[in-house]
């Protein structure tokens, strides 16, 4: 196990269960988002891309040939978006282009989109949860 995923671990470890199960609906809801903005901006081809990508919640495993990092555990309090599964294994060509094709960015884009929105959306719920259990 890497330094930073031990870390990570430790200080997960040290978060009170109720503040974490208050966290999760915040973090499906925006997954959920983005990964929605994500199959708007895929390239349309055949719609196997845009079925391709997928929220996996903590706990469960992101698919295989997935990207990004193929088929992985994914933690618990936490959520993975993926693209990309056993019949689509180009995810990444599409976002980054080839010598032939140009970039059609969808992936990272929706992410930058939505990154700040599912910050304040997370913080507000840890927050809330923070101070429900203080007046406990």
């Amino acid at each position: 196990m890497s330094d930073q995923l031990a870390r990570l671990n430790r200080r997960l470890a040290a978060i009170p269960v109720a503040v974490r199960e208050a966290v999760k609906p915040a973090l499906e809801t925006s997954a959920n988002e983005m990964a929605e903005a994500m199959r708007k901006l895929a390239p349309e081809d055949t719609g196997a891309l845009k079925d391709s990508i997928t929220v996996t919640p903590g706990g469960a495993t992101t698919p295989a040939y997935s990207q990004p990092g193929g088929s992985q555990k994914v933690p618990e309090n936490a959520v993975a978006i993926t693209a990309g599964n056993s019949d689509v294994r180009y995810p990444h060509l599409v976002e980054y282009g080839t010598e032939h094709t140009p970039p059609q960015s969808f992936f990272w884009s929706a992410f930058r989109l939505y990154r700040q929105r599912a910050q304040r959306r997370i913080n507000r719920a840890i927050g809330k949860a923070v101070r429900e259990g203080w007046t406990k």
